[in-house]
């Protein structure tokens, strides 16, 4: 069980008539990171924003951001995100040689992660561990936000936590798909690190704070320590 889970808003699920302004009261609110969901329309079936727009968003906070590329040829966006971002996600599926892109990604000064749909197997991650920082696990199918979460990736989650034990170095494993106060326990004890959640942040009712509090504890039901 991580000491700390990380709280990471998803801006898919932000108003886009007003990025600037629900960046900064996410940041307010206590998150921790900020996640960026890029579309290109054709490895999923949707468009969402590219660079420019993670550019024109980094001027409004300070939080992390991590990039999850549901693209093809990710690696073409290595340079432009690299000034902006943490954390740079692929799908293995995209890339003719993933063990390359990873390495990409790395010499450009990000952490290096590879995105598991919900019909990707862990065996994906076997031969990469000596270039990989993160492990972006999908609780529901790429490409739109709002989706119910997936419970039959659960397994998946804790089989991917006791794989990462074997490499040398520490990796997060991030869960992205569905994630709410009522699935986020399931979630942190199968073994994530980081918890996802675009609606259940940003379509909250009861505003953005409330709604990072009640992810933070729901991680703390599941046994999670804060510093």
């Amino acid at each position: 069980m991580a000491s700390e889970i990380e709280i990471s808003p998803s801006l898919l699920a932000a108003d886009f008539s007003r990025l600037g302004e629900d960046v900064k009261a996410v940041e307010e609110a206590g998150a921790d990171s900020l996640h960026l969901d890029l579309m290109d329309g054709r490895y999923v079936p949707n468009l969402s924003f590219g660079p420019p727009v993670v550019e024109a968003v980094r001027k409004h906070t300070a939080l992390p951001f991590d990039a999850h590329l549901m693209t093809e040829e990710p690696e073409s966006y290595i340079e432009a995100l690299a000034p902006h971002c943490r954390t740079m996600w692929v799908h293995p599926e995209a890339c003719k040689h993933v063990h390359r892109v990873l390495q990409a990604i790395r010499g450009a000064g990000m952490r290096s992660g590879v995105a598991l749909n919900p019909g990707t197997p862990p065996d994906a991650l076997l031969y990469l561990g000596t270039v990989l920082d993160s492990v972006l696990i999908m609780s529901v199918n790429p490409g739109f936000g709002g989706q119910e979460f997936l419970p039959e990736v659960l397994p998946k989650i804790t089989q991917v936590a006791e794989l990462a034990t074997l490499f040398d170095h520490p990796v997060e494993i991030a869960v992205d798909g569905g994630v709410t106060a009522e699935t986020a326990p399931r979630v942190v004890e199968a073994g994530a690190t980081t918890l996802i959640a675009g609606s259940a942040v940003f379509k909250n009712p009861d505003g953005l704070k409330a709604a990072v509090e009640e992810l933070r504890g729901a991680a703390r039901m599941a046994g999670a320590r804060w510093a």
